[in-house]
């Protein structure tokens, strides 16, 4: 069955060694689609030449809050640029990876949120889909996101909140990213909110290099993951395997406005 990961770094350096070799896999396991997201200016070349290279692979463009000290004023007007440049390309699908990171306490909440305020612009005027980062920032997130109510709604990437969260998502029309968390045991609070999702409302990601699962603990996470994790996930939803990947293979198709043919790519 195909699968597509929504969220994927892989023209980090830690793919460098072998990532022919991952793509091949992932075409044998099923991995049809991925998208491979931007977080600094330094990067989107790379990540669009990547692209360019390889025709079941998106790309995304964004300024990730992690990443603070590496933007300038003059990204955002160079963003802006970089996505009327590729707007007609079928392969420019996403702004991101932009968001609110408040994980660190020291974090510059008043920046990130001018920085998150006008990625979410751009996302509105160019009428694409937002993938968003999220850590300890839900409430302002969602506030903002019903101020600017943008059409195309987006995803939720590594959803982590609460299932009020989960609902308030869904009714502003964004996806929630599913990937390797759910699969530690212990995530009690996260694996018990998963459960209970819409169907509807869940994409399936990797963030790989990062966020391994379980399974795969403190290894290099990849894209070629995906079946295993989408295996552990319809288990814990008690949801037969073929249903629930169809269903999330669906609700990627209609967030990017992509044929749902495997073979229509």
């Amino acid at each position: 069955m195909p699968y597509i990961d929504t969220h994927t770094h892989l023209d980090f350096a830690a793919f460098d060694p072998d990532r022919d070799q991952v793509l091949s896999d992932c075409a044998r396991l099923g991995v049809e689609r991925l998208v491979v997201l931007g977080v600094t200016r330094s990067n989107w070349e790379g990540v669009w030449r990547l692209c360019q290279q390889h025709d079941n692979l998106f790309a995304a463009f964004g300024l990730h809050p992690m990443f603070m000290a590496d933007h300038q004023p003059e990204h955002i007007a160079a963003l802006q640029q970089n996505l009327a440049e590729r707007l007609s390309a079928a392969q420019c699908c996403a702004v991101g990876e932009y968001g609110l990171d408040y994980w660190d306490k020291r974090a510059n909440r008043a920046a990130q949120k001018q920085l998150f305020e006008a990625q979410l612009q751009l996302a509105v005027d160019c009428k694409l889909p937002s993938l968003l980062h999220v850590r300890k920032a839900h409430a302002d997130v969602i506030a903002t996101l019903k101020r600017y109510r943008p059409a195309r709604g987006g995803v939720i990437h590594a959803f982590s909140g609460s299932p009020e969260e989960a609902s308030e998502y869904r009714k502003l029309g964004f996806k929630l990213g599913l990937g390797g968390a759910a699969t530690w045991p212990q995530a009690h609070r996260l694996r018990k909110t998963v459960a209970a999702l819409p169907a509807e409302q869940i994409v399936l990601e990797t963030d790989s290099p990062d966020m391994a699962p379980a399974f795969h603990a403190h290894q290099r996470n990849s894209p070629t993951l995906l079946p295993a994790i989408a295996a552990a996930l319809a288990e814990l939803r008690a949801e037969p395997l073929d249903q629930f990947s169809a269903r999330c293979w669906q609700n990627s198709c209609e967030l990017f406005q992509w044929p749902c043919a495997a073979d229509q790519i």
